[in-house]
């Protein structure tokens, strides 16, 4: 009789620790794949590599043929589509003990500071910066609401630091958050050089760095194993900007008017570069210092070379102004801009003049998919207002952290493992987000077109871009 009551009380016992852990992982949605690679990546250990296949790429960036640099020639080398392996002894470091909290730091522009090089002043990128944290703790919330980091019964928590777009400032802040934080990840930041420098210290502290902000091609471009970004950059959005201009307008006399900033520097090399490679150059480039009031010394300029259409790089105020001196000065020619374009601070200052605009942009906010509703509506009951790109890429990029945490454990090799080499795609509220071997998003872009006061947003296959430029097609 004892046997089979010891029996009985066994069975009760596994059943009951099985109800705990399904509880304690309930909310973790860890598949056949993540199981697989975990698996490889525990049996690696401290100086081994995991045996898992590094990701390769055909081509870059999903650049098409008839933009790919020197494409008559073979390279001795191609970089960047094989993915970087990391090897150092990280993996075999053990998970702490005791703690109340599991932070994932933030790093972007939320707030003023005082320094030379600022004076005081507000980083022009402090709006968006702000959007950016506001997603980011929407997801810490949403995590801790499904009972935190699942496997201590913990809470997230959110370390937050100000870079106000300093260059010295990221530096700094990324080495307190790993020594003095303790954080186990990190997303940011907007500016392109904060960006740039974060990175750098983080490969040597070795912790994940997600950017969610920042769309410099050559964020990427470091061969640092830590680095993820959550959304298409500019060379990815600029790709289907030239199609449409090119190849389905057939435009043939372009300018460009463009920040003096590094974002309206790099964002605009891919659109001067495909434009040679099209056989009509870029006739004119224009930098201007923002925040300017009066762009008549560049649009006099730009005037003068019976332009067909003008592209402009950089933030939503500085676009609106110039457009609205262009139709005052009676440059009626389209006007297409990068994705800061599409704003509601841009359509207040343009006004009447934003009809017909087209901006590139990395993804459709129009989406009817059930995610992004339900981020939506939790994002205006959360903060009284409504959700944009940069908190809605915060969003997503903070939710991969948080699984890649919850599935690695508290272990920084292994989270970045995890997210590197998962091979499915991300279910974000952006979209699906889809990882390149050097960590990238290259999933689908769209234009968007101010149409009868609301855009409007297409893809390449809804816009019918034809395969090649007007002139090839008639002579064939």
């Amino acid at each position: 009789m004892k046997r089979y009551i010891i029996l009985f009380l066994a069975i009760a016992l596994t059943n009951f620790s099985c109800e705990v852990a399904q509880k304690k992982t309930k909310g973790i949605k860890v598949d056949s794949e993540a199981v697989e690679l975990m698996e490889k990546i525990d049996a690696a250990g401290a100086y081994d590599v995991p045996d898992i296949e590094l990701r390769t790429d055909e081509k870059y960036a999903s650049m098409a043929k008839d933009v790919e640099p020197y494409r008559h020639v073979k390279p001795y080398k191609k970089y960047f589509l094989r993915q970087i392996e990391y090897t150092g002894s990280g993996r075999g470091i053990p998970e702490p003990e005791n703690l109340d909290t599991v932070k994932i730091g933030f790093i972007g522009p939320i707030e003023p500071t005082v320094s030379v090089a600022t004076g005081g002043s507000a980083s022009h990128e402090i709006k968006m910066g702000v959007k950016m944290l506001q997603g980011c703790k929407l997801a810490i919330e949403h995590a801790n609401a499904k009972g935190g980091y699942l496997k201590r019964n913990i809470p997230f928590e959110l370390a937050i630091h100000n870079d106000n777009g300093l260059w010295g400032a990221s530096g700094n802040e990324i080495i307190d958050m790993v020594y003095k934080d303790n954080c186990w990840a990190i997303l940011g930041t907007i500016d392109g050089a904060n960006s740039h420098i974060a990175i750098r210290v983080a490969l040597k502290a070795e912790i994940t760095m997600m950017n969610s902000g920042n769309t410099d091609p050559t964020f990427v471009e470091t061969n640092i194993p830590w680095v993820f970004r959550c959304m298409s950059d500019d060379r990815q959005q600029t790709y289907l900007l030239a199609d449409y201009m090119y190849k389905k307008l057939g435009l043939k006399r372009v300018g460009v008017i463009r920040s003096s900033s590094r974002y309206g520097r790099f964002g605009v090399r891919e659109i001067l570069d495909i434009s040679r490679r099209f056989g009509s150059p870029v006739l004119i480039e224009m930098a201007y210092d923002m925040g300017l009031d009066d762009f008549s010394l560049h649009l006099d300029r730009l005037k003068r070379e019976n332009l067909d259409a003008v592209v402009h790089w950089g933030n939503a105020d500085d676009g609106a102004r110039i457009l609205n001196q262009m139709r005052e000065m009676g440059m009626n020619q389209p006007f297409f801009a990068c994705d800061r374009g599409l704003s509601d601070e841009f359509v207040k200052i343009a006004g009447k003049n934003a009809e017909g605009v087209v901006c590139a942009y990395p993804w459709n906010p129009t989406s009817e998919s059930k995610r992004l509703k339900e981020f939506r509506k939790a994002f205006k009951e959360r903060f009284n207002e409504e959700a944009e790109t940069f908190a809605a890429h915060a969003y997503d990029g903070m939710n991969m952290l948080i699984w890649a945490t919850q599935t690695a454990g508290l272990n920084k090799a292994k989270i970045r493992d995890i997210m590197a080499f998962r091979t499915k795609p991300w279910e974000g509220v952006t979209g699906d987000i889809i990882l390149s071997a050097v960590m990238d998003d290259i999933g689908e872009v769209y234009l968007a077109k101010r149409e009868k006061g609301k855009w409007n947003y297409y893809s390449r296959q809804e816009l019918n871009i034809p395969d090649e430029l007007p002139s090839e097609t008639s002579e064939k």
